[in-house]
């Protein structure tokens, strides 16, 4: 799996969990749930699961009966999934590399992925592998975020670092908004043998309480915080300047947008 994704890990879930979902992810994840009931599965795959915000969600939305493995390649983003259920409820945790499912052919009726495709760094074989582990009717439904354009707040923070390291900055929020092309997306996902794909663009609205928790969400919610580090910087100096930053050109109201991708197979 991609560099990115193997370094959730440390401190990074936690802070990740505390500062980044509430604002950025909550929304979609009940849109993404909504959507999933939608089907009415029996049987449902969630993939890049990290802290379980939308396994939390299908859990308390699906019908009793249906079973749900959430899973992530990332043992530590689980550990923190994990504590939002409660012994006996119908979930399966499984450390699981999305581009390598070790489950049998026609085995879900719906597989679901929240902000996790863009991490994926063989996206096509991810796509076959859903296909084949679909049972014929069954759903792919995944988000990725859209263009820095339309999701500000990362293009700012990506700005900070950038300053900050200007000979070698940091590049990862390249990763989660740099894969939006929607036609990529429709013949990427149809060439794995998809029947048909839609793919629609979702705007939502969150407000931030705190210029200084988001921000830290931002630099110690995910691999940046390493990657300032390894180039000497001060992730506490870095964290500063995205607040003021956040404060300066979002204010409360943060602007945000997704695609939100459905492919079935027939």
């Amino acid at each position: 799996m991609a560099l990115y994704a193997a370094q959730f890990v440390g401190s990074i879930p936690e802070n990740y969990d505390q500062w980044l979902v509430p604002h950025l992810f909550d929304g979609y994840a009940d849109d993404l749930a909504h959507r999933v009931l939608a089907l009415q599965p029996r049987t449902v795959l969630e993939l890049a699961a990290g802290t379980g915000i939308l396994s939390r969600k299908l859990r308390d939305i699906l019908a009793s009966g249906s079973d749900l493995v959430a899973s992530d390649l990332n043992a530590p983003m689980l550990d923190i999934a994990r504590s939002k259920f409660q012994p006996g409820e119908s979930v399966r945790f499984d450390e699981v590399d999305a581009t390598d499912l070790r489950f049998g052919d026609a085995s879900f009726d719906a597989v679901v992925c929240q902000f996790g495709v863009m991490f994926f760094p063989d996206k096509a074989r991810s796509y076959s592998e859903v296909h084949r582990v679909l049972k014929p009717g069954g759903s792919y439904l995944f988000n990725v975020w859209d263009s820095w354009e339309q999701n500000p707040f990362a293009q700012i923070a990506h700005g900070i670092v950038e300053a900050t390291f200007p000979d070698d900055p940091p590049g990862f929020y390249k990763v989660p908004f740099g894969y939006h092309d929607t036609g990529e997306i429709r013949k990427a996902v149809a060439s794995a043998g998809f029947s048909e794909v839609t793919v629609e663009h979702l705007p939502m609205t969150s407000t931030i309480p705190s210029a200084a928790n988001f921000a830290k969400g931002l630099v110690f919610g995910n691999p940046l915080h390493d990657e300032i580090v390894a180039r000497g910087g001060n992730p506490e100096e870095v964290c500063a300047g995205v607040e003021q930053a956040i404060e300066r050109n979002v204010g409360t109201d943060l602007s945000l947008q997704a695609l939100i991708v459905h492919a079935y197979k027939y």
